[in-house]
């Protein structure tokens, strides 16, 4: 049976570049292979047709070599190097394919790529800021593409060459006797490649230190722990590779007055024992300025008011949360000798009702009492 045109099977131009002959080969070969059509010869014969075209066009010489005379011209080359294109697994075919991005598998051709690392970046801000939003300039070091070289790592006027040792592949085979032990090239360290004449500014790096002023918009209602990605402002990528991410990590610093609870605010105000006792209205503090809260007479320490609406909206949504304020009675101190002669009656009044005034001090001692009358035998 005649053979189909390699181009044909993959489904490319002649013209084709390797990246689109890699993500022809890809999909062809996640759709028929064996692994996942057992059972299917037809699957498998196509899984093969589609990796036999592709090990013939990934490469420059054998590629060259069928463009010129056609099958003929490569039937004679297929299969060095390699297995038979019927004894591929699933990882052969992430090594094949994207093993010059993630930096596995052999038989890569060329330099490969790496993406660049993504960055963290921790901002600090005030509740305010957190709660109303804000745009921010921060400055972050990072390494960027080198300018004179363009990334190349090879000093200007020159490239870098095709590494000697393993011919690109960045891998070598080792034979031992029966055995073939496949390892990563020791001269290029797996690139593909070898830098003769490295660029002055990077020192054949291919990147440059380098502080970059990013503006950042932060919107309303974030919190501590809270992340902002910006694609793509992270490192840059090795030989060409695709730059990484930066996550902007926000910690919100404590406020002098208020606590945050989810969409709630808490803050603690203290009163004192006459507007406890009497009641009145008390002006407390919010984000937005002040308001007046009432308190009732007979106000206990500890109790909590709610202020509606007056907390957190949550940058995910939903309507704003309340204000809780504490309020915590004040004892006196510094009393002038009047002031003092003044509690000592209210005093002696309080203790002539009996418990009426202060019911939850009568309570106690009433407990206390049966506590040690339950002591006695």
């Amino acid at each position: 049976m005649a053979k189909r045109d390699y181009y044909e099977v993959l489904g490319v131009a002649k013209n084709a570049a390797d990246a689109e002959l890699k993500k022809a080969y890809r999909r062809l070969a996640m759709k028929y292979h064996p692994d996942r059509n057992p059972g299917d010869t037809e699957a498998e014969n196509q899984f093969k047709e589609a990796k036999e075209a592709y090990e013939v066009l990934s490469d420059s010489q054998k590629r060259a070599a069928y463009d010129q005379f056609g099958h003929a011209g490569v039937d004679g080359m297929r299969g060095m190097g390699g297995g038979g294109p019927g004894g591929a697994s699933f990882s052969d075919i992430f090594s094949d394919v994207f093993g010059d991005i993630f930096g596995g598998g052999g038989g890569a051709r060329g330099a490969r790529v790496f993406r660049g690392a993504d960055l963290r970046y921790t901002l600090e801000m005030s509740l305010e800021d957190a709660v109303r939003g804000k745009d921010v300039d921060i400055q972050v070091p990072t390494l960027v593409a080198c300018s004179v070289c363009e990334g190349s790592g090879a000093a200007k006027g020159s490239s870098p060459q095709t590494c000697p040792t393993c011919h690109g592949h960045g891998d070598v085979r080792i034979q031992q006797g029966f055995f073939s032990v496949q390892q990563t090239c020791p001269r290029c360290h797996g690139e593909g490649r070898v830098i003769t004449d490295p660029c002055r500014s990077c020192h054949g790096r291919g990147r440059v230190e380098e502080r970059k002023t990013l503006s950042v918009k932060i919107p309303a209602g974030v919190d501590s722990g809270d992340r902002i990605r910006l694609s793509g402002e992270g490192e840059s990528g090795e030989n060409g590779g695709p730059p990484g991410d930066l996550y902007v990590q926000v910690a919100v610093r404590e406020h002098a007055i208020f606590k945050r609870d989810g969409a709630n605010l808490r803050c603690e105000v203290p009163i004192n024992m006459v507007v406890a006792a009497l009641g009145g209205e008390l002006d407390v503090p919010t984000l937005d300025g002040r308001v007046s809260l009432k308190i009732p007479a007979g106000t206990q320490s500890g109790k909590v008011f709610r202020v509606r609406g007056k907390g957190v909206s949550p940058v995910r949504g939903g309507g704003p949360g309340d204000l809780l304020v504490r309020v915590n009675v004040e004892t006196p101190v510094n009393l002038t000798r009047e002031q003092s002669e003044l509690l000592e009656k209210l005093g002696e009044t309080l203790d002539a009702g009996a418990g009426r005034h202060t019911p939850e001090a009568s309570s106690w001692l009433d407990g206390v009492k049966r506590f040690f009358d339950d002591l006695k035998f």
